[in-house]
């Protein structure tokens, strides 16, 4: 029987308010640059004179190259616990890429400097993705709604980043990206250090971070089902990759307005908001795999049904499906790995995820989203529901074979409860 976390005192308590308060801002400010970035940036490109092969190629080249750059960090920050600190370095780079960016043109300027910004920005994320997962392990706090403030960050600057493009032209885009980047990095250094007011909880997470080095890498990838896991996940995920990179441009060729665009892409992240505000609720009841089963199926839907160029009558609804293609796969894995990959090993499971989901299978059709968008157009759509079709049959493998535990090692109190027992206040659904 898994015991419950112990009583907590006043200090305690007003410690990790605070801290989930943080975390929340922080992925609030991230996500104002995400919210410029993927919509908007392939518009700046467009209107700089570069060719749909050219932005394909700016977009996904640092899709792979994290692959290497995230997992090296996040095995750092776990083995220092200095995930704060590489976010700070992370968010001034970045910040000083932006203010670069503004006066690039050509493709080879741009490139190189849209490549350093955007592997910091997507290297952070994984960086406080960890910071969040571990408060909703030791303190109980709710991962759904530390999250959901990003996503309403999204939402918010899709409407007005469209509105600005409207009023000013594409060449406000990067100016403001440079703000957001500048939100980013004040709202990592209010981040949290410690608690200093659990120092025996602080110390067991500490020292089992301290443990990480290359054999944690290798046991996950020696382990069947995380390679499995990455792949409904890859795949999955990776079937967004023309929608990001020329979803914008293609509505716009449709006759539909920079401020319009901006409010498909919010209805979207509207759908993800309502998901991760019920978040607990929802995983208690599917459980992790199930939700990306879920997230397979709208995506073999939802692209199929793009390929056909639809109206603003069903691309609303379409939109919608984001809260089950992005949103539920994205839930299910990371409540995956709270429960299957032992504490010392987090940051780069977390690191794994992101350099495969959003590196691999994104970078890949990303990539072959130029010269497919080129021949194609919106009929392109067609093969991504193939990609997300191989998902939905890797995460329904999943869901057979993954008994509810840990991948190697012994259960740990911070494991979800299983079979009725009390835990916890970690939400996860039953043993699948």
């Amino acid at each position: 029987m898994i015991q419950p976390i112990p009583p907590q005192d006043a200090s305690t308590r007003r410690f990790q308010i605070t801290s989930a308060v943080r975390v929340g801002a922080f992925f609030a400010a991230l996500f104002l640059v995400l919210g410029l970035h993927l919509p908007y940036l392939p518009i700046w490109l467009d209107w700089v004179g570069l060719t749909a092969s050219e932005i394909a190629i700016i977009t996904a080249t640092p899709l792979f190259l994290r692959l290497g750059f995230a997992p090296l960090l996040a095995v750092y920050a776990d083995r220092h616990q200095a995930h704060r600190r590489v976010i700070l370095v992370l968010a001034v780079l970045a910040l000083a890429m932006g203010l670069v960016l503004i006066g690039m043109r050509g493709f080879w300027p741009i490139f190189l400097v849209s490549l350093a910004f955007t592997l910091c920005i997507a290297t952070i994320m994984p960086l406080i993705e960890t910071i969040a997962v571990a408060s909703v392990k030791s303190d109980g706090a709710d991962y759904g709604r530390m999250r959901l403030w990003g996503s309403l960050a999204f939402i918010g600057v899709g409407f007005v980043g469209g509105w600005m493009v409207d009023w000013q032209g594409a060449a406000v885009i990067v100016p403001m990206l440079v703000l957001a980047a500048l939100a980013t990095l004040v709202a990592g250094w209010k981040l949290p250090r410690s608690n200093s007011a659990s120092n025996s909880e602080q110390t067991k997470v500490s020292a089992a971070a301290r443990e990480v080095h290359g054999s944690d890498a290798k046991r996950l990838g020696q382990s069947g089902l995380f390679l499995l896991f990455l792949l409904a996940c890859s795949a999955i995920q990776g079937a967004h990759g023309l929608f990001y990179t020329f979803g914008a441009l293609h509505w716009k060729a449709q006759g539909l307005s920079t401020a319009w665009i901006g409010a498909l892409w919010a209805i979207g992240v509207m759908a993800e908001v309502l998901l991760f505000a019920y978040s607990g609720a929802v995983v208690a009841k599917l459980g992790p795999v199930v939700l990306l089963v879920f997230g397979g199926l709208a995506g073999v839907l939802r692209w199929l049904v793009m390929s056909f160029d639809p109206g603003l009558a069903v691309l609303i609804p379409l939109q919608i499906l984001h809260g089950a293609t992005y949103g539920a796969t994205h839930l299910g894995a990371i409540y995956f790995m709270a429960r299957s990959v032992p504490e010392g090993a987090a940051g780069t499971a977390q690191a794994f995820y992101g350099a495969c989901a959003a590196g691999v299978g994104t970078g890949a059709a990303t990539l072959a989203s130029g010269p497919l968008y080129e021949t194609m157009q919106g009929q392109g759509y067609v093969v991504m529901a193939g990609v997300a079709g191989i998902g939905l049959l890797a995460a329904v493998v999943l869901n057979v074979c993954w008994s509810g535990g840990l991948l190697w090692g012994a259960p740990t109190v911070d494991e979800p409860a299983r079979d009725g027992e009390i835990g916890p206040k970690l939400p996860v659904g039953p043993n699948l």
